[in-house]
Formats: structure tokens, C-alpha cells, sequence
């Protein structure tokens, strides 16, 4: 049986250096090679042009840049542009790029093939769960963005964990993976986002880290009777649990959080909804992010109207809670939050750990 390629994103420059000694080769080629992965950031070997030739053929039989296999690809009407990748395995997830007025260029990518989560109007949730994607896979969906960006004299600015699965439930290897960004792909912290439905410990966890990283909740609703419609993992950790995660990480990165909420007509878009989450949120230092609901197949419910979100944001304001309307994005090609969808081969349910 053929040796399966090796894939050179997943290796350390010392790791590297080592592979290529072994191939006889004299160190300073691996700082060579790893200038075209991650300063040029070439999509081939043939262009890799100060290597030699026969270096260039080894690595085109045994090595190979990313796993991921590119299966379709849409193009939005405001330029967001989707991807749906097969994995190595036969898994599918998607990946999306939404460019910006300000120059900004956002990757939207996906930690896990499925979501266990099961929160009922996101697309993703009602496929059910299949694998955590590794380190690897989900850095290559921001190193594939950035590295065509870059053919165009452009650059990839912002990497936003809200693609399919739930990020904390697959904690170590969404960490590793913002770190090769970081590292790699010379991506600040600030702009970096990790959503998560409300894992409480790992946002526990994650406020120790000391990083810089943007912390996103998916919060949805103020009670615990009514948030646990929408989102079971309010069963596990309810809203007293999970505000004082939200403390303990303000206290340990004095930075705020940011909390989404999904404006579902006549659901949580009331004067009545808006007074229940400001005094749950004031004192707190946080931000609602709104967005009014992105249509799925499995969820009845209907975006909320513009008017009422205006008027629930300056209900907000009364207790001191900021509030901005998000602009929905690649609509049509069902690529906003909560929309990401596609086959999943199922495996065995995986429990929530502490």
C-alpha cells in the first residue's frame, strides 16, 4: 500500500529540518521551505524556484500541502464566497470567506464535522455529530484563504470559529490551531473570535490561557426555562453557571465579552425579551452582537424586523449594556451563521466532559 503523503502544514520548523536531514538534505533547506509555505505562501512545488529540482520531485511524491479535497464553491451577491471540503475520510465541512466595505477579509471556519450540540435553529446542530476535525484541518481552511489572498495582493485579516461544531468541544485542537494562525500566519489575537454555545469550563479554561483571543457566546435567550429550548446545553450549564464563567474570564483578561444573539421574530426580539437581558447582563463587561435569524430548513422561526431590533438595543442602553445590529452575509448561498450544512457520517455520540 502506497505511503499516504505527508502533509507539511502540520510540521514544527524543527520537525522540518529534521525531514529533510534525512533526506540528505543541508539544513538551510528547511528555512527555505518554510519561507514558501508561510511567507510566500505558494500552493505548489514547482514553484518553490531556489530548491533544487530533484528536492522539488521528492517532495511532490511524499509530501503535500493540506488535506483538504475541494468539492464545490459558491459565490454570494455580496461577494462572500463558500467552500465544502471533503476530508480525508469522506467527511464534509464548510468554510466561508465574507470580504468587507473596510478592507477587512474574514474567514469563517469549522472545528468539528457535525455539531453534538443540537441548538434547534442552526443547521449545523440538526445534522448530528461525526468527528472533531484536527489541528491541521482546521488551520489549512484560514492557510488556504490567506494563501490566495495573497496571489491577489491581498491579506486575510480575520479567522472567526462559527463554521460548523461547537469549537470548545474540541478545545485542544481549536487551540492549537488559533496558535499556527497566530504563528503563521501572522493573525493578531484581537482578531481572532472563538464562539461557543457555553461550555462552561472551557471557558474557564480558556480564560487562564492568557491570550487575546476574542471570547463569542451564543446566548439567545435570558431565562433558563426558555434558553433551554433553543440551546440543551443550558440543561448541563444553566445562565447562573455560565455569567459567572463570563466573570471569572473578564477578571482574569479584563477583556469583554461579546454575546450573540440570533433576533427571531415575536421568539426573544420584545421590549419584555430586552429588559430580561439587560438586567442579566448589567454590571457585566460584555456586547450583544445581533443578528437578525439566517433561515434553515429545520427552524420554523423568521428573522425578527428591523424596527423591533432598534428598539430592543435601546432597551439595552437603559442598563448600560451596549448593543450593535450585525450585517447578515452570503444570504443566498446559505452561508450566514447558523446555516452551514452538509452530510456527516455518523459516529458514536461523544459526552460532554467537565
Amino acid at each position: 500500500m502506497a505511503q499516504k503523503p505527508l502533509d507539511l502544514y502540520t510540521l514544527e520548523l524543527p520537525e522540518l529540518e529534521a525531514l529533510l536531514q534525512q533526506w540528505g538534505e543541508p539544513r538551510f533547506r528547511a528555512k527555505q521551505l518554510w519561507a514558501w509555505l508561510y511567507d510566500a505562501r505558494v500552493d505548489s512545488f514547482a514553484e518553490m524556484a531556489n530548491l533544487p529540482k530533484s528536492l522539488r520531485d521528492r517532495l511532490q511524491v511524499e509530501a503535500c500541502l493540506g488535506t483538504l479535497a475541494l468539492e464545490t464553491e459558491q459565490h454570494s451577491q455580496d461577494g462572500t464566497t463558500k467552500r465544502l471540503y471533503r476530508l480525508h475520510d469522506g467527511q464534509l465541512v464548510e468554510t466561508v470567506l465574507m470580504p468587507y466595505d473596510d478592507h477587512r477579509r474574514t474567514a469563517c471556519i469549522s472545528s468539528q464535522a457535525g455539531c453534538a450540540m443540537g441548538c434547534v435553529f442552526c443547521a449545523t446542530g440538526q445534522m448530528g455529530f461525526a468527528r472533531h476535525l484536527t489541528a491541521g484541518e482546521i488551520f489549512e481552511q484560514a492557510m488556504r484563504f490567506a494563501r490566495e489572498l495573497a496571489r491577489q495582493g491581498d491579506r486575510l485579516s480575520n479567522v472567526v470559529l462559527m463554521g460548523m461544531g461547537e469549537p470548545f468541544h474540541n478545545y485542544d485542537a481549536v487551540l492549537a490551531a488559533v496558535r499556527l494562525m497566530m504563528e503563521r500566519l501572522g493573525i493578531g489575537a484581537r482578531h481572532i473570535t472563538i464562539s461557543t454555545v457555553g461550555l462552561v469550563p472551557q471557558i474557564r479554561r480558556f480564560a487562564d490561557e492568557g491570550l487575546q483571543v476574542t471570547l463569542a457566546i451564543s446566548l439567545h435567550k435570558a431565562t433558563d426555562a426558555e434558553r433551554e429550548r433553543l440551546l440543551p446545553v443550558n440543561k448541563r450549564w444553566n445562565l447562573a453557571e455560565l455569567l459567572a464563567a463570563c466573570r471569572y474570564y473578564v477578571e482574569k483578561t479584563n477583556r469583554r465579552v461579546t454575546f450573540e444573539w440570533a433576533a427571531i421574530a415575536g421568539e426573544n426580539d420584545t421590549l419584555e425579551e430586552a429588559h430580561k437581558l439587560g438586567a442579566l447582563l448589567q454590571g457585566l463587561l460584555c456586547h450583544v452582537n445581533i443578528i437578525p435569524l439566517n433561515p434553515t430548513g429545520g427552524y420554523a422561526g423568521m428573522p425578527a424586523d428591523a424596527r423591533r431590533i432598534e428598539a430592543f438595543v435601546r432597551v439595552l442602553a437603559q442598563y448600560g449594556v451596549s448593543a450593535t445590529v450585525r450585517v447578515r452575509r452570503g444570504i443566498d448561498i446559505d452561508a450566514g451563521c447558523g446555516q452551514l450544512k452538509s452530510k456527516v457520517i455518523r459516529s458514536q455520540p461523544i459526552t460532554l466532559q467537565e
